[in-house]
């Protein structure tokens, strides 16, 4: 006596293509969640660094290895990251915002005359956190601020700091828990001629 599916070839063949598309599914929410992601850049705020309709693979394997660890992932200063924005609502803004890491928790930052200067034990006498960015970014930092960047938190800025091109730590966005940090920008895959590594 057959089988019920060799009987009704349509079910199996439905059964198939269901549980195909539940393993895409589940493969890909895996990968989104702790391999890599997929994000464009929206605005001018990172330019000359990224512009807008530029395609970034954001890193997810180092936040995932730091949860794995029961840890908290901390990105390296002057890496540009892709953060959840603390303030988005639903119809409003962005829900996810790029920008570069300029302080962490406990250090002081200072913006005067247009550029920054963050101090902490290694350095009481302040640096400029730009030095190490290979000439980016590439404009004077328009603003004033002198603000201790509080626990658990990051200290941003886009790399198109005149004016209010970027909305970042310096003018209303305010600082970065760091449990909204999605991860750093890996590589910038479109535009195809403009392809490059962070």
């Amino acid at each position: 006596m057959e089988s019920f599916f060799k009987r009704h070839l349509f079910f199996k063949d439905a059964i198939n293509i269901i549980i195909f598309i539940v393993c895409v599914l589940v493969g890909t929410l895996f990968i989104n969640t702790f391999i890599f992601r997929s994000f464009s850049v929206i605005g001018p705020s990172m330019e000359t660094t990224l512009y807008t309709g530029d395609r970034l693979i954001v890193n997810r394997i180092p936040v995932t290895i730091t949860q794995l660890q029961n840890k908290t992932y901390i990105p390296d200063r002057g890496q540009v990251i892709v953060f959840k924005n603390p303030q988005y609502t639903s119809g409003m803004g962005d829900e996810y915002i790029v920008k570069r890491v300029i302080a962490f928790p406990g250090e002081r930052v200072v913006l005067k005359d247009g550029k920054y200067t963050v101090y902490n034990y290694a350095h009481p006498n302040g640096f400029n956190p730009d030095d190490t960015n290979k000439g980016e970014p590439g404009s004077p930092t328009s603003g004033e601020i002198d603000t201790v960047v509080p626990t658990n938190e990051l200290f941003v800025s886009g790399d198109h700091r005149q004016g209010t091109y970027s909305y970042d730590s310096r003018n209303g966005l305010g600082t970065i828990p760091l449990y909204d940090v999605v991860g750093p920008v890996g590589i910038r895959v479109f535009p195809f001629d403009k392809i490059r590594l962070f």
